[in-house]
């Protein structure tokens, strides 16, 4: 799927399009499982929300973060207690949707400035 390019500085990591197993951000394919920011992107090793550790969530913290959306893949899923529980403690409000749905979510998000991150699950190949 490829996206209508919103207004977003050009310093900005923006979602163009994306593909079974893989994200073009900002015109650079990446392959599998993403944590993307304003600022970075973040290759992870997680294939399932379940497999997302909280360690690949640090950079939200560095960062600033306010919101995180969670690209579950092409269904919704429930992420794990765990997960939530550390969001929480650290004051990042969090919204699981499918993966799809977070990349448009985010990049509209980035239009606002908001601080908003996503961790996109890759779609199945």
């Amino acid at each position: 799927m490829e996206f209508e390019l919103l207004r977003v500085p050009p310093d900005r990591q923006q979602i163009r399009s994306y593909g079974p197993g893989w994200f073009d951000v900002s015109g650079v394919r990446h392959r599998g499982s993403i944590l993307v920011t304003a600022e970075r992107v973040v290759a992870l090793e997680a294939e399932t929300v379940e497999a997302v550790g909280e360690e690949a969530l640090e950079p939200l913290v560095e960062l600033g973060v306010d919101l995180l959306l969670l690209g579950t893949g092409e269904r919704f899923a429930v992420p794990p207690a765990r997960l939530l529980a550390w969001l929480r403690e650290r004051k990042i409000a969090f919204e699981p949707m499918t993966t799809p749905a977070a990349c448009r979510t985010y990049n509209l998000l980035l239009t606002e400035e908001r601080r908003v991150a996503a961790l996109l699950l890759a779609l199945p190949a």
